[in-house]
């Protein structure tokens, strides 16, 4: 099988180049043959006018290339000078020279305007994710890099948080280093980006300018076809049908007087700031966290959920934010990932499911994963879905659907989009968590905000993104004391 079919990628000094693509493109092979870590059966790499060949990573750590991938490699018990030098600790005739690993450290972390926000005795498992990334990024520059790959690394950050480190990654530039930013946000790719080269089933599309192309042009490289509306048209408005799942004074940790309702045929979009309590929520209602206070009903019926087991048995889903820890079991097979809810529900939801997976996956489109497949060798795109086939494999009537399309490509969000927008239609009511203010506003028949652990108010569909960032961080209140 050819995954890679004579792809070519010229990058200059000091420019920030992004690599685009649906997922199973050859976005990943393509960087993984940079980086050493796969060996290509043809063609060659240049840097700076030499011929080199890798046969080990580490070849191509000493010869300028260097990775942060989107999942995070650290040791959180250890500090962040000791993640940044591990293994290669400057050392004294007694042991390690700490004071020269964080003096070295504290340099690294100020090339990158960090250092007034992490410290290098920190342990990195006190760190938010934002400064884990910057650790991560710091680590690879130890390395003197002249080529920075950088995979999907504002997957996991707040609107505030990418804008900084767009800051930080416009200096490496400046400072004459090739940075190679692989994202399928297309937003992110206009502002922060030089150029473009765009693949598709393991070949090179094209190479351009970014101010030179519009969206819909690079939407058009990557998946073959116009995709004339990024979000599904919204059912009419009033055609919500009874209430699925009702919240009413709900508090639990962190949350507080919360109250919400999902109704059937209603995509309810929940925005708010990283730490807000979006996924606590999500949590909450899907029974892996108990009230402490408040009622919660499903379809007019008082529930006391005791477990995500009890939840799935009362008709309740919830695909994970972290596909990989909490939405799959990795060396199962898609088959099997596809059943694992269904098989919660006990022998009479597992009756006659073996017979649907089929069903399942061609509802949900999967490409390239057949049922006896491990899903570990999925793209992140198919990954989603096999989770989302999960859910529909137990016919669950209220579905939480927690950063539904972070880390995939535009081909497979739209297809999640449009089986979200079905699934409404069919009468499931849903609660759709993003960060991506875009997709709140294009897909939500109506979106609740949360701050601090409570709601801080609604806005009807086709809100802005000031309105929602408004009521996220507290400036509505301050407006509205103001008139």
């Amino acid at each position: 099988m050819t995954v890679l079919d004579q792809v070519d990628l010229e990058c200059r000094r000091g420019e920030i180049h992004a690599v685009m693509g649906e997922n199973g493109a050859g976005k990943s092979t393509l960087m993984k043959v940079l980086v050493g870590a796969y060996q290509p059966d043809g063609g060659g790499i240049t840097i700076d006018g030499t011929e080199v060949r890798f046969t080990h990573p580490r070849q191509a750590i000493d010869a300028g290339v260097s990775i942060v991938h989107q999942e995070l490699n650290l040791l959180p018990e250890r500090t962040v000078a000791e993640n940044i030098w591990l293994g290669r600790e400057p050392r004294r005739r007694l042991g390690v020279d700490r004071r020269a690993m964080e003096a070295a450290s504290a340099e690294l972390l100020a090339s990158l305007g960090a250092d007034d926000v992490v410290a290098p005795r920190t342990p990195v498992g006190r760190l938010p994710v934002a400064q884990q990334q910057l650790v991560e990024i710091a680590k690879a520059l130890s390395f003197e890099p002249r080529i920075l790959v950088l995979d999907e690394p504002t997957a996991a950050l707040s609107p505030h948080e990418v804008d900084a480190l767009f800051t930080r990654i416009r200096r490496l530039r400046d400072n004459g280093l090739t940075v190679l930013y692989i994202s399928h946000r297309l937003k992110e790719i206009f502002e922060l980006t030089d150029r473009v080269t765009v693949l598709k089933d393991g070949r090179r599309v094209d190479t351009v300018e970014t101010a030179s192309v519009q969206p819909g042009e690079l939407v058009r490289m990557m998946v073959g076809r116009d995709l004339d509306h990024y979000f599904p048209p919204r059912a009419a408005p009033g055609q919500a049908g009874a209430t699925r799942l009702a919240l009413h004074g709900g508090a639990a940790g962190p949350l507080h007087d919360l109250d919400l309702e999902l109704r059937a045929g209603e995509i309810v979009g929940l925005a708010g700031l990283a730490g807000s309590g979006r996924t606590e929520l999500a949590k909450l209602l899907f029974g892996a966290t108990r009230l402490t206070a408040g009622t919660l009903t499903v379809d007019g019926r008082p529930r006391r959920l005791r477990s995500p087991r009890h939840a799935i048995r009362c008709g309740i889903g919830l695909l994970t934010e972290d596909r990989k820890s909490e939405g799959l079991v990795l060396p199962l097979s898609v088959r099997d990932n596809s059943l694992l809810a269904v098989r919660a529900m006990g022998a009479a939801g597992r009756r006659g499911a073996g017979a649907t997976v089929r069903d399942l996956l061609d509802r949900v489109q999967l490409r390239g994963g057949a049922p006896h497949r491990e899903v570990r060798y999925l793209s992140g795109g198919n990954q989603q879905k096999v989770v989302l086939a999960k859910w529909l494999a137990t016919g669950a009537d209220v579905l939480i659907f927690d950063e539904p399309t972070r880390g995939i490509d535009v081909g497979a969000k739209a297809s999640i989009h449009e089986l979200m927008r079905e699934l409404a239609g069919n009468g499931a009511a849903i609660l759709m968590i993003s960060s991506e203010l875009p997709e709140v506003i294009g897909m939500a028949d109506r979106i609740l905000v949360m701050r601090r652990g409570t709601i801080a108010g609604s806005l009807p569909a086709g809100a802005s993104e000031a309105e929602i960032m408004l009521l996220a961080t507290g400036e509505a209140d301050l407006e509205g004391a103001a008139r």
